[in-house]
């Protein structure tokens, strides 16, 4: 990732489910060409529980990966993922383990472990490379490929390479993925998720296109959440045929004429989505969210938490070279309903730098803290994002970052990516929720 001065690479993947976050449909993310092309997208089947199983020889075992037992028993935490096993049980990502042990009581639970998994993602890259010059790893265990140069192959020809890479993979790392090509990156996507695990799918004309993917539904569709999907079904637009059938002009006037265009593009097979291999993937919004392995009443815990939160953002904002000055945060309760207060605050001017973010966090949160404990509420987690991020790093006419603490956080910077990024951490961050979390470093 992009280096600031002496500080080397940032490791912003690191406790990041999903590593980059954007949508096929942004303008600067298209070809501007019409030329007509092919792309593979290769998807790890169920990545985390897969690679546990492999590891521990778990096969045919319900797993999850992100909960674990106290002492007494009690399941604890979330499920990040699932192996297959514990999908037929109805086990999902986001289930709380608790939840996941009352389905299967004799599940396997396995704690989050980074290291392993980026170490096996650099080697299917490495595999991916030999077969393409241009792969896009869009996260940890998922990649596209341009395969253009087949395009004038025979479709056995086009499957027969997407055998290979999955041949190959598992040979070598002892996995299994799906695969899906079509003319488009959406559709080569939605084809990977037809047919799992280890599946192959490729949607290569006009009538694959209508077998495989124009009956799906369009909240499978990138860029249309469960808002837009509903926006759509009011309007009697559930699936991609419906879609077709229906016109730009629908889409147009529920989402505007330029993201409605983008976006019925995207659904219907037209977009020019590049495999962006060399273009580096900033969000537009940086997040952390964690819930905690039991609540806790203690201020002083809650604080470390927060101190934890604000260190990673602001990481991870000095990584991508961007700043902010508006925030949300979200502060989840230990209650039957597991509700939460939402809140927002600002910081003296754009900035990426620990002391500031987080003294205007404390100035709002700490208050609220203080009332919902003195109400009998329990703390169970915690979440903090940024609302917009600011890349121009003009000067600010009310407010300057001091250039000693700026230095300050960029030696610390070096030194952690150097060294680990916990070599260097504050002194309050000693105080968070003690207890197991989705990844095993995130806590003590």
């Amino acid at each position: 990732m992009r280096a600031w001065s002496n500080t080397g690479s940032y490791d912003l993947n690191r406790n990041v489910h999903r590593i980059t976050l954007y949508n096929t449909i942004a303008a600067e993310h298209q070809h501007k060409s019409m030329r007509r092309r092919l792309y593979l997208h290769m998807d790890m089947n169920c990545f985390y529980a897969q690679v546990e199983q492999l590891s521990y020889n778990l096969y045919g075992i319900p797993l999850i990966v992100g909960g674990w037992r106290k002492e007494n028993g009690t399941a604890r935490g979330i499920v990040a993922t699932s192996s297959y096993e514990a999908r037929a049980f109805g086990i999902k990502t986001g289930m709380s383990a608790f939840e996941a042990q009352q389905i299967c009581p004799y599940i396997v639970f396995m704690q989050v472990h980074y290291e392993k998994y980026q170490a096996i993602s650099r080697e299917i890259d490495a595999i991916l490379k030999k077969y393409s010059p241009d792969v896009e790893a869009y996260s940890m265990d998922e990649y596209f490929l341009d395969i253009t140069f087949m395009l004038k192959r025979s479709k056995e020809e086009i499957i027969a390479l997407g055998n290979r890479i999955k041949n190959e993979i598992y040979q070598k790392t002892g996995l299994v993925c799906s695969v899906g090509i079509s003319f488009t990156k959406t559709y080569a996507k939605l084809a990977s998720d037809l047919r799992k695990p280890n599946g192959l799918t490729a949607v290569l004309t006009g009538d694959d296109a209508r077998t495989f993917i124009h009956p799906l539904s369009l909240n499978e569709v990138w860029g249309i959440g469960s808002r837009r999907y509903k926006k759509l079904k009011q309007a009697g637009i559930h699936t991609i045929e419906d879609a077709i059938r229906r016109g730009k002009g629908s889409f147009q006037k529920l989402f505007g004429d330029y993201f409605g265009k983008m976006l019925y593009e995207t659904a219907t097979g037209h977009d020019r989505a590049m495999v962006m291999s060399h273009i580096e993937h900033i969000p537009r919004e940086v997040a952390y969210m964690h819930t905690f392995s039991d609540w806790t009443t203690s201020i002083d815990e809650i604080t470390g938490e927060i101190t934890k939160a604000v260190r990673q953002l602001c990481y991870r904002m000095r990584g991508y070279g961007r700043r902010a000055d508006k925030f949300t945060g979200y502060i989840r309760f230990q209650d039957e309903t597991w509700k939460g207060i939402s809140f927002s605050f600002i910081t003296p001017g754009y900035t990426n730098l620990n002391d500031y973010i987080l003294g205007a966090c404390l100035e709002t949160a700490l208050p609220l803290l203080k009332r919902f404990l003195g109400e009998g509420y329990r703390i169970r987690g915690i979440g903090l994002h940024t609302v917009e991020m600011d890349e121009s790093n003009q000067l600010d006419l009310f407010f300057r970052e001091d250039d000693k603490l700026k230095r300050r956080y960029l030696a610390v910077d070096a030194i952690n990516n150097r060294y680990g990024l916990n070599t260097i951490m504050p002194a309050s961050q000693r105080y968070d929720v003690p207890g197991k979390t989705h990844f095993l470093d995130r806590n003590h």
